[in-house]
């Protein structure tokens, strides 16, 4: 891998790591474009992780404090009840998992990201404020996210659906979303960090310079994204996100099975 191509994939990750589009799902784009294999650098793509971490946690830096004020309040209780369906989804279903990342059914789970970002517009705007958001909440919203394990299905998107079809309010929807990035980004990083102490990484050093290079333009075009969804998503850019994913699915669907110019 060229820095060039790990810069693309860093600004990838970053900007749709947040967006509700799918990161995993335009990674696997980026890499079917650039003609690589989905096993080539999936220890790579994982270290990205680290770099929208650390946009995270500058973001969202006076809400992780308020919580480690308070760490056995209840907005970390929300918060690992949030996680758990995501994590019985992963040891349950890992191999389902493993193969989906094959890109064989990457056009439908794009579609189905897009058909939920739309019918969310269907409903009307709640006023919940994440101060008096119910364990049931959190529990819809992490079931959300272990769906989204699935590579083009958005987990951003999936439990911004779950929190505003809760009459969330979007603003602390979004800030939720955000805070359950957490501790999924940190298992994952923890997880790779294993693989490479057990010698079954595939990275080396000559990989230095791309995964530094990857990893700060996550965390730049990471940060980028998280200020425009708390700032400017509005109903009307849900719309655009899920319009967009819906039509790139049904393009993939139509060059696997008609043109196969790159799947």
């Amino acid at each position: 891998m060229s820095w060039w191509q790990a810069l693309i994939f860093g600004l990838v990750q970053g900007i749709t790591e947040f967006l509700p589009v799918s990161s995993s799902g335009h990674l696997v784009l980026a890499e079917k474009f650039m003609g690589f294999n989905e096993s080539d650098f999936v220890d790579f793509f994982s270290l990205l992780h680290v770099g929208t971490l650390a946009a995270v946690f500058i973001v969202m830096r006076k809400d992780i404090a308020a919580i480690l004020r308070n760490i056995f309040g209840k907005l970390t209780w929300l918060l690992v009840v949030a996680t758990i369906p995501a994590v019985l989804f992963t040891i349950i279903f890992k191999d389902l998992i493993d193969k989906s990342f094959g890109g064989g059914t990457l056009g439908y789970e794009f579609i189905f990201t897009g058909t939920l970002l739309l019918a969310v517009l269907f409903v009307k705007e709640g006023n919940k404020s994440l101060e008096k958001m119910t364990w049931l909440d959190a529990l819809i919203g992490g079931i959300g996210q272990s769906i989204a394990i699935l590579p083009a299905v958005s987990r951003s998107g999936t439990v911004l659906a779950a929190l505003l079809f809760r009459k969330m309010k979007r603003e602390d929807a979004i800030r939720f979303v955000f805070l359950m990035s957490i501790p999924a980004i940190l298992g994952s990083l923890l997880l790779d960090i294993y693989h490479v102490f057990k010698g079954e990484s595939s990275l080396s050093s000559a990989m230095a310079l791309p995964i530094a290079l990857g990893v700060i333009a996550a965390a730049v075009s990471g940060y980028l994204s998280m200020q425009f969804m708390l700032k400017r998503l509005t109903r009307k850019g849900i719309a655009i996100c899920g319009i967009y994913v819906a039509v790139l699915g049904v393009l993939i669907l139509l060059d696997q099975n008609i043109f196969h110019l790159i799947m």
